[in-house]
């Protein structure tokens, strides 16, 4: 595949912001994941639109290491969704990013999810999200990409603003 030219992009997207500056509701869009609880062990079965995956316990918390861990699986989309927000702003902005990877790395006490001790936080404790970019930007244009990717990032801004979330 051809990388995506900045007129593509552009040209792909105009006519969504025109369709949501004339009608607001129309850009609210309702995401929905669905997984099947497993019949065998301690797994969930989710559909991700290009494979099923099958997640389970971590090893650090009594799973064998053969399924996927859901803490794995929500870095990965802070990872996919830092990197396609970057690219889509690099194209829009002219900036040449070639390539390049993005590395997220979070930190857990699994001390709490087990219940062993009260205090210790169930969730990751930190997440750390790194970009290492080709050609490396200058300094400035890349304060700019990263605070433009933090700002329309959708797994960051709701990792970091938080939203409420109801269980039923």
């Amino acid at each position: 595949m051809a990388p995506m030219r900045r007129e593509e992009l552009q040209a792909a997207q105009a006519p969504l912001k025109e369709r949501y500056r004339s009608d607001p509701g129309a850009a609210v869009v309702r995401l929905r994941a669905e997984g099947e609880l497993g019949g065998l062990g301690v797994s969930c079965s989710v559909e991700t639109g290009r494979a099923l995956i099958e997640a389970g316990l971590h090893p650090a918390s009594g799973g064998d290491g053969s399924l996927a861990c859901s803490g794995d699986m929500l870095l990965q989309a802070l990872v996919a969704c830092a990197g396609v927000t970057l690219r889509a702003v690099a194209i829009n902005r002219g900036i040449p990013i070639s390539g390049g990877r993005v590395v997220a790395e979070g930190e857990l006490d699994f001390r709490g999810t087990l219940g062993v001790d009260r205090d210790a936080p169930v969730g990751f404790r930190r997440i750390e999200v790194r970009f290492e970019l080709e050609p490396p930007p200058s300094a400035e244009v890349r304060e700019q990409l990263l605070a433009a990717t933090e700002r329309y990032c959708v797994v960051y801004q709701t990792l970091t603003r938080g939203v409420p979330v109801t269980v039923s």
